[in-house]
């Protein structure tokens, strides 16, 4: 009889609406592969509560109807962590995590997430590979950013893509209400890369519809040109909605947001953005003399389950069993990605690239999808992603609200 091994999944950095959809994906994997895979770890707060003793047995604490849940419900179920492993291989802390993966007969590591999350996944492998321990270890991909490199687009993208266009729509249908000039900007995520601001072009009813002028970080922001456009605009137009994204920044580099304030910086050294959109709207208050709002959709970009995409969900769960099965052929040191197929009618195929390659590095929107001034994204975009945010997930809904799975906290 051939050996049982367990395996360990954790999810990190910020959450997704699917990256739960993936955590299923993992889970159903596991089950199903029950001849070679014993225990099935979840850990609590990724690898930092790993590494602190907090995880919990699936299989034990988890019915089926509660992971059934898994697939429409937001956030991280295990909950998550933005934690950086030591740089050198020779620090104690490699040591301490591979002794619990022999204590826990663990020989199957999967990590959900982005970017940084790559970087635990590259460097928990070349740990692995220096020893000669033979932990198998893969990354499953998710960022609602769509910035992780080697892969057509990220699980969580897709979802966001919806909410955002589908609010974006809702917010100048409100915004046409009255017949006096006004401005409204909306700020949206997005660091370095504006796939998310993009996606506010799906929002248009008709060519010429608002939003009028799209601002991605890919572009140099010059706050008079900004000002000259929307007083322009203002000549024929009665309402201008404007979209920017969080990381909009000038020819030298500065954020836009850091003209008011200055950003803080996380554990990965990343400034934390905010506010670029209310200093544009005291600007354009200050210059054009109009009625100006700012809006921030903040964080339910990443968690608006009710609007999550069908397609988005079906890959994340995708991603986590071809993660799985990964493993299980031998597979390490790798992130699942996805390669959309040739052809008009739109479809994915999955294949692996070494996380070496995919972490710390960042895919941004082409300059060809956005327009010569930087004012506004174009056809190649709109081609790009429609396929992602078509479809509904199904929700189970009790009394009018959604329910959701929970992991209920243990009393100590």
């Amino acid at each position: 009889m051939e050996e049982k091994f367990n395996i360990v999944v954790g999810q990190s950095g910020g959450p997704t609406t699917v990256i739960n959809a993936s955590l299923y994906g993992v889970i159903r994997a596991a089950f199903e592969n029950s001849d070679k895979i014993g225990k099935v770890y979840g850990m609590i707060n990724g690898i930092e509560g790993f590494i602190n003793g907090k995880f919990m047995d699936i299989r034990e604490e988890m019915c089926d109807d509660e992971i059934e849940l898994l697939k429409s419900t937001p956030s991280s179920y295990l909950g998550s962590c933005r934690y950086k492993l030591p740089d050198s291989m020779e620090d104690a802390m490699y040591r301490q995590i591979f002794e619990k993966f022999s204590k826990m007969n663990i020989k199957y590591f999967i990590y959900i997430g982005g970017n940084d999350s790559m970087d635990t996944v590259s460097k928990l492998a070349v740990y692995a590979r220096c020893t000669n321990s033979d932990v198998k270890i893969i990354g499953v991909p998710k960022t609602i950013d769509n910035d992780l490199v080697l892969t057509d687009h990220s699980p969580g993208f897709g979802s966001a893509a919806k909410y955002v266009a589908t609010t974006v729509r809702d917010i100048v249908m409100d915004a046409s209400v009255y017949d006096t000039q006004s401005v409204t900007i909306i700020e949206l995520m997005g660091r370095h890369a504006g796939w998310i601001t993009a996606s506010s072009i799906l929002a248009r009813k008709y060519e010429g519809d608002n939003p009028y002028l799209i601002y991605l970080p890919e572009v140099a922001f010059d706050v008079e040109a900004f000002v000259n456009k929307v007083s322009e605009l203002l000549e024929h137009k009665k309402n201008i909605v404007v979209c920017v994204s969080e990381g909009i920044k000038d020819k030298d580099g500065t954020f836009i947001c850091e003209y008011s304030g200055c950003a803080g910086v996380d554990t990965f050294g990343h400034k934390m953005l905010t506010g670029c959109g209310k200093y544009l709207e005291n600007v354009i208050k200050e210059h054009l003399g109009v009625k100006v709002r700012s809006v921030e959709l903040n964080v339910n970009q990443r968690c608006k389950a009710a609007l999550a995409s069908r397609v988005d969900v079906d890959e994340a769960v995708l991603a986590g069993r071809y993660g799985v099965n990964a493993l299980l052929e031998g597979h390490t040191g790798s992130m699942v990605s996805f390669e959309r197929k040739a052809g008009d009618e739109y479809g994915i195929e999955c294949r692996l690239v070494d996380c070496e390659q995919v972490c710390n590095q960042e895919k941004i929107v082409p300059r060809e999808w956005i327009n010569e001034e930087g004012t506004d994204v174009l056809q190649g975009f709109v081609d790009y992603a429609k396929p992602l945010i078509v479809g509904e997930s199904e929700q189970v809904v009790k009394d009018g609200l959604p329910v959701y799975v929970y992991r209920k906290e243990k009393k100590v």
